[in-house]
């Protein structure tokens, strides 16, 4: 059985290429996380850790260089293939919660799992399980204008693991929140991560937060440091 489910290699990625205003955002970079390992992206602004978490969650693709998840090389596939993985494989938390405004918590978490097709009993049993694990269960009725940040952000959590992905990918997932709502959603989303024993990458500014997780990788102007 592989044991990486995460490896990029060689990723290049250079936007306005050929032209004088050419800017190279990754150059030659190559990682990888382990079965379910959390790996800490720590990046400065504009280093290309966005561009890196798009490229290894298949929504982008790489001037050059090959990403692999579970073992399988995505970089030649076909769109609906790489559609297929990122529904099935990834999990997607960004530092923005993006819950679908007029659905409940509950609906924005059962919603995916349809789209999979779950059946109904069963994405809301999974829905209100998930929810229960980060703290939030009494909330599943509320939409999200209805929520505090942070138990939004939760729910984004809990969304991005519906359909129980083998990767899960976050950009700045509280970055939007003040420390100390920041410090208890952080550790709802480990317990919520090492209870499914998924593999994480996660870009962040905060050292504090990169220092609690299994390794921190430092991303500098397109290049692993």
């Amino acid at each position: 059985m592989n044991d990486v489910t995460l490896k990029v290699e060689g990723l290049k990625k250079a936007y306005n290429m050929g032209k004088p205003n050419e800017v190279q955002v990754l150059q030659d970079v190559s990682l990888q996380v382990a079965k379910g390992e959390v790996v800490a992206l720590v990046a400065p602004s504009g280093a290309g850790k966005s561009t890196l978490l798009h490229i290894a969650g298949l929504l982008d693709s790489p001037d050059d260089g090959t990403v692999a998840i579970g073992g399988e090389d995505m970089t030649k596939l076909g769109d609906r293939k790489r559609t297929a993985v990122r529904r099935n494989d990834v999990g997607f938390i960004y530092q923005f919660h993006h819950l679908l405004p007029e659905f409940s918590a509950l609906e924005n978490i059962v919603l995916p799992q349809l789209a999979n097709g779950i059946a109904q009993a069963d994405a809301q049993a999974h829905a209100v399980d998930l929810l229960t694990r980060v703290g939030v269960e009494t909330r599943a009725d509320h939409r999200p204008a209805e929520l505090s940040g942070g138990e939004q952000q939760r729910v984004a959590f809990c969304r991005a693991l519906a359909n129980k992905p083998k990767l899960l990918l976050a950009d700045e997932p509280t970055g939007n929140l003040d420390p100390g709502t920041s410090d208890r959603v952080f550790d709802a989303l480990m317990e919520l991560v090492r209870s499914s024993g998924l593999s994480v990458l996660i870009a962040t500014h905060n050292l504090e937060l990169a220092g609690r997780m299994d390794r921190i990788v430092r991303l500098d102007a397109g290049l692993i440091a």
